[in-house]
């Protein structure tokens, strides 16, 4: 396996945006290798999704040390997606995973949600309130699968992209969840894409879309640049960071778009 120093660059620069903002790094990772290094897209949601796993799992041990998960959500969210992860590999492997209209397929919804998730990353606080008035409050069953609901989305869009389980998937869960504290949201939310991105990356491997070499490379970057940009994270006003990264993922949204 051979290092590319180049890869471990773009890890750092997309592990100290993580580190900053929180925004899952999917969002940011995958169109660089899409755009930037001209890989094939499910190559890059794959490769993506192992290397999201891997950081994601460093992050749950944190939350979990720290007792901000909510382990009913995270089953509730897991219930849903992971048969939805499943019936999402086996209709990528039964269409081919490296043919032309399964990279449109990709390429297209990478796009989509890339715009969705810069809409909720810069709009957040008035999509859940307006969200919250409209749909009310959910208890008991509904609550139960609306969230199983939820997670069966996610697992379609983060098979396809691996983007969505972080902004998406944290705007959804502040509507289903207002008297939750963000803590255990934002925990519960890392929580479930651990296993989601396992999953998916692996059925994405065994599909033959994984660049070893590629995953190597991103990790030995990324993880000191999630390590500075947390530490940095409160010196950065984020009314100024957010809306210059939410305008990027737009940009390269409609830029895949068309």
């Amino acid at each position: 396996m051979t290092i590319n120093p180049l890869y471990s660059v773009a890890g750092v620069l997309v592990g100290l945006l993580v580190g900053l903002t929180g925004v899952g790094g999917g969002s940011l990772m995958t169109p660089i290798l899409v755009l930037a290094f001209g890989f094939h897209p499910a190559t890059a949601v794959g490769t993506d999704l192992l290397y999201a796993a891997a950081t994601k799992t460093v992050g749950t041990a944190v939350h979990g040390w720290r007792g901000s998960v909510d382990w009913r959500v995270v089953g509730r969210l897991a219930a849903g997606s992971m048969p939805a992860t499943l019936v999402t590999l086996l209709a990528l492997g039964h269409a081919g995973e490296g043919s032309s209209a399964t990279s449109h397929v990709i390429t297209v919804a990478l796009g989509a949600v890339l715009v969705l998730t810069a809409v909720a990353t810069l709009f957040r606080r008035r999509l859940v309130d307006w969200l919250t008035v409209r749909l009310g409050s959910a208890e008991g069953e509904r609550l139960t699968g609306l969230t199983v609901l939820l997670g069966a989305v996610l697992g379609v869009l983060v098979s396809l992209t691996s983007v969505g389980a972080g902004a998406l998937g944290m705007t959804a869960l502040l509507v289903l969840y207002p008297r939750l504290p963000l803590s255990r949201l934002v925990g519960s939310d890392i929580a479930h894409a651990v296993p989601l991105t396992l999953v998916a990356g692996i059925g994405h491997w065994a599909l033959g879309s994984v660049n070893v070499a590629l995953l190597g490379s991103l990790l030995i970057g990324s993880v000191p640049g999630i390590i500075v940009g947390s530490l940095i994270a409160t010196r950065v006003r984020d009314g100024v960071l957010s809306p210059i990264l939410a305008t990027t993922l737009a940009v390269v949204g409609v830029k895949l778009l068309v």
